[in-house]
């Protein structure tokens, strides 16, 4: 296995070492490992007599590229790296149900307070998602917004991914015909109403990295015009390392 302290299989290492297949495999494996831990848990509930009074959420914390976009782990505003698992079961959750609402993790609070009948809280960024464990087809006001590095912010609504970089440029895709993001419309005209919609939900301001902290990826200095690639200053111009042959 990959202990977390080690760095993440590149793309061009594992194809000139011929490791794809034993990355999806060990991929495969931990999924088929966390389902049967998951089962372990259930049956402690049944067992104990809790099941019935216990609410189950389950979540990960990102997703995972398998070589999509020459891309292997995380560290990117796209649907592979961006969507995780939310599962609510217990008391007061419909059984069965599927939402194609997009959600934040920061709504999983907000929603076992409500579902637990506890006061609501003002100071909450998060939303519940009450509505939508008791009905899956309710809508919802809000997308789902994630923060990759400074200043690079993913916009997913239901139907539509909108993504603004720090550089300021822009991509927008139709989740609906193209799941796998490959066409770039933001800069089509007649989807222009589109992308100001999304944009209105980016944050006003970010706040810069703290001096000397740790960085993946792409950090992009507006201010100093700096661009660094994990810890090497890079040209606008220049390849992505890890896409070089």
């Amino acid at each position: 296995y990959l202990h977390w302290k080690l760095p993440e299989p590149r793309h061009r290492f594992l194809v000139q070492n011929n490791q794809w297949k034993n990355l999806v495999r060990s991929y495969l494996a931990c999924t088929s490992f966390v389902d049967n831990q998951i089962g372990r848990v259930l049956k402690a509930l049944e067992d104990g007599g809790h099941a019935d009074n216990t609410i189950v959420v389950l979540w990960s914390d990102h997703g995972w590229h398998l070589g999509e976009k020459q891309i292997t782990g995380k560290n990117t505003l796209w649907d592979r790296s961006t969507r995780v698992p939310l599962i609510f079961a217990g008391p007061g959750v419909a059984q069965g149900g599927r939402c194609e609402e997009p959600a934040e993790l920061l709504d999983m609070y907000p929603t076992l307070i409500d579902l637990c009948q506890l006061p609501p809280r003002s100071d909450l960024e998060g939303h519940s998602l009450r509505p939508q464990l008791i009905d899956a087809s309710a809508t919802r006001e809000w997308p789902a917004i994630t923060t990759h590095n400074h200043d690079n912010h993913g916009i997913r609504s239901r139907d539509w991914r909108f993504i603004q970089y720090a550089d300021g440029s822009e991509e927008l895709y139709d989740m609906r015909q193209d799941p796998n993001e490959w066409k770039n419309l933001a800069s089509v005209p007649e989807f222009k109403a589109i992308v100001d919609q999304h944009r209105k939900y980016l944050p006003a301001s970010s706040r810069k990295p703290v001096p000397g902290s740790a960085h993946r990826i792409l950090i992009y200095d507006e201010d100093a015009h700096t661009i660094n690639w994990e810890g090497t200053d890079i040209l606008p111009t220049d390849p992505i390392p890890e896409l070089q042959d």
